[in-house]
């Protein structure tokens, strides 16, 4: 009831600082409109503590647009101090920094997110030993050759594992988003609105996978390498032999890497059956709730892309490739969840518009 009462105070205050457009002429020095304007900044910016959404939500009673032309319209050294101030404000909303509630997830999730960059950088630069196989394949005699395969291949298996093992903490990852994004008693839409933070790390979490199977469909040598590995490997134990890479990728972990890879998009592969587990083993979670969460990102990235008067503050194509990604992603985990998919026509989500996104942004 507190909170009630101060955010219908806050908002009370906000707009009695926005009437100062008819009344200004009244002022009788540039004082007067100083007070109005610090006035109305400031209870700007205690709305957005104290509102469950913020300031800067859609469904926020606060015209926030208003205030900022408002702003624009004085001449004054103090009112560009206070709108660069307000502008700051806005900007470390978008940065979608954590709340306390959600610093504990945030910093889990971090913590995978960071070593993601590293993960692209590296299947980014993987060459393959494509030509140390081939010598050895065709000079089967030569044990020098041989040795020099193994020795090519070894190290770009180890990366490899990396990889894998970086899929499964990804996967963990996901699930702790879901369940703080998905969990009751907000619904979807309020928790993409309350836990921004979380949002965009889900969106980030989208955007790596895609990236990384894009990287991984264009790259051949990864798949040879470790087939060559794995035969060298069953050789080596028909033979008795015993090579300490063994140790590091046995035939346990190779079976399960050699799965993984076999996947087009073993990213993807690995989100999409983390989705549909978190759903199943989640009886008393409304299927809904998880479908709602990734409808409505849907037609966020949708409507950022399609309509130009949000797509040409884009500054560079990498944010528009980010959106599309993300869009993509959560179209493909909803049609994973979704009892009827994402293609038919009681779906949420309109295919149809993403589909003709590729003609209209050229």
């Amino acid at each position: 009831m507190l909170r009630c009462s101060r955010v219908k105070f806050y908002q009370l205050m906000h707009c009695s600082g926005l009437c100062f457009r008819e009344y200004r002429c009244r002022f009788t020095n540039t004082d007067t409109m100083l007070f109005c304007m610090r006035v109305m900044v400031g209870v700007i910016i205690l709305y957005d503590h104290v509102h469950p959404v913020g300031a800067f939500a859609k469904t926020s009673k606060i015209d926030m647009k208003g205030c900022i032309k408002v702003l624009k319209e004085q001449p004054s050294n103090s009112v560009e101090g206070l709108l660069n101030a307000l502008r700051q404000f806005a900007r470390s909303r978008l940065d979608a920094q954590p709340t306390e509630a959600e610093t504990a997830v945030w910093n889990q999730v971090n913590a995978v997110l960071e070593v993601a960059h590293g993960i692209l950088a590296e299947l980014q630069s993987y060459n393959g030993a494509g030509q140390e196989i081939r010598e050895a394949i065709q000079n089967p005699c030569d044990l020098q050759l041989q040795e020099q395969a193994w020795n090519a291949v070894c190290p770009l298996v180890a990366k490899l594992k990396r990889f894998y093992e970086f899929s499964l903490r990804l996967e963990n990852a996901l699930r702790s988003l879901l369940e703080a994004l998905t969990s009751p008693p907000y619904a979807p839409m309020q928790h993409l609105e309350r836990e921004q933070a979380l949002a965009k790390q889900f969106a980030e979490i989208l955007h790596f996978t895609l990236s990384f199977d894009e990287l991984k469909m264009t790259n051949p040598a990864i798949q040879n390498d470790f087939s060559y590995y794995r035969r060298t490997l069953s050789r080596n134990r028909l033979n008795n032999l015993q090579h300490d890479a063994e140790n590091e990728v046995n035939n346990e972990m190779a079976n399960r890497m050699s799965l993984f890879y076999a996947e087009a998009t073993p990213m993807l592969k690995t989100l999409s059956n983390a989705t549909t587990k978190f759903v199943s083993e989640n009886k008393t979670l409304p299927i809904e709730d998880t479908t709602d969460c990734l409808s409505t990102m849907a037609c966020v990235c949708r409507v950022m892309l399609e309509t130009p008067e949000y797509r040409c503050r884009f500054t560079n194509t990498d944010t528009m490739l980010f959106c599309m990604r993300v869009m993509v992603g959560v179209i493909i985990l909803y049609d994973h969840v979704h009892p009827v998919g994402a293609f038919a026509k009681t779906s949420k989500i309109d295919v149809r518009a993403p589909v003709s996104l590729p003609v209209i942004l050229g």
